[in-house]
């Protein structure tokens, strides 16, 4: 990680007071839990136990999650690469009941890094809907979040699109801000450059998901795996899910990604933004015109 530049970017927003919160109430108990900070908690979650190949980077983007959490005193993490968590009920890793510990009923906020299929058995599937739609949490997917669970529709619903190829593999390309009002985006600047794996989604649409990073297809060459024919090709949204705030970003294929503070920097503020720290317009707005 760019560890200076971490350094001088959450000194900076401390200094200035735009995170929003105070590190009230860290005493010698440390920064486990709820009980001991009072700040939000965040469960950083990616099951890596089914078989598939796992990025490269899933460890250090759960790493990096719960260092900018810890460093700007804004929340807890627990992170956790088994989905016995994923319930409103304590259970141990081997999902087993326990005694107490996490789970969904003293978490603020997910953010997922899953891959492909995960097993969730039908009332762990009811919880996780229900946290964010019916109890207002927050939900932020990372990159292959779009991969995961292809045979849950509701999952698709909740996350606002799905993983439909790379159609340029890992490439240097424009990244046009559509919405440079946005928390997670209001430090990146109109058009800028990026060299990473750029996921296409389908089962997406404009009309409920504001969109706020878009790929600019133009500048690449042509591809028979783009699909769309309107030039859409949506990196990073914001929805609501019931009374829940969903973010996605396709961006953070490779460890390098995660360390480019522009990149941490969306993350951070899109968590912010789904535990309700932040606020913003997500009115859906179709593919502005001029981009076609």
């Amino acid at each position: 990680m760019g560890t200076k530049a971490l350094h001088l970017w959450i000194a900076g927003i401390l200094c200035c007071g735009a995170l929003g919160v105070a590190q009230q109430g860290q005493g010698p108990g440390g920064r486990g839990g709820r009980q001991r900070s009072g700040r939000k908690v965040v469960l950083a979650w990616a099951d890596t136990r089914n078989g598939i190949a796992q990025h490269d980077s899933v460890s250090h983007a759960l790493a990096l999650i719960e260092r900018l959490g810890y460093e700007s005193g804004v929340y807890d993490t627990y992170i956790r690469t088994d989905s016995a968590i994923i319930s409103k009920h304590p259970k141990m890793t081997n999902g087993q009941p326990a005694s107490g510990g996490p789970n969904l009923n003293n978490v603020d906020a997910i953010f997922f890094l899953g891959h492909r299929e995960i097993e969730l058995d039908a009332e762990q599937r009811a919880d996780l809907l229900s946290f964010v739609k019916e109890d207002g949490k927050g939900f932020v997917g990372g990159h292959t979040a779009t991969t995961a669970f292809l045979s849950w529709p509701e999952f698709g619903e909740l996350l606002g699109g799905r993983f439909d190829n790379h159609p340029w593999g890992s490439v240097h390309a424009s990244v046009i801000n559509e919405d440079p009002s946005f928390p997670a985006t209001r430090h990146l600047p109109p058009v800028f450059d990026l060299t990473d794996e750029f996921y296409q989604a389908k089962d997406f649409t404009r009309e409920n998901t504001h969109v706020v990073l878009r790929l600019d297809t133009s500048k690449l060459p042509a591809n028979p795996n783009f699909h769309r024919t309107d030039g859409d090709f949506p990196l990073a949204w914001a929805k609501m899910y019931g009374k829940g705030r969903v973010f996605y970003s396709a961006l953070g294929h490779d460890a390098k990604t995660w360390d480019n503070p522009d990149v941490y920097r969306i993350y951070f503020e899109a968590i912010k933004w789904a535990l309700k720290l932040s606020d913003a317009d997500i009115t859906p707005r179709p593919l502005p015109q001029a981009s076609k």
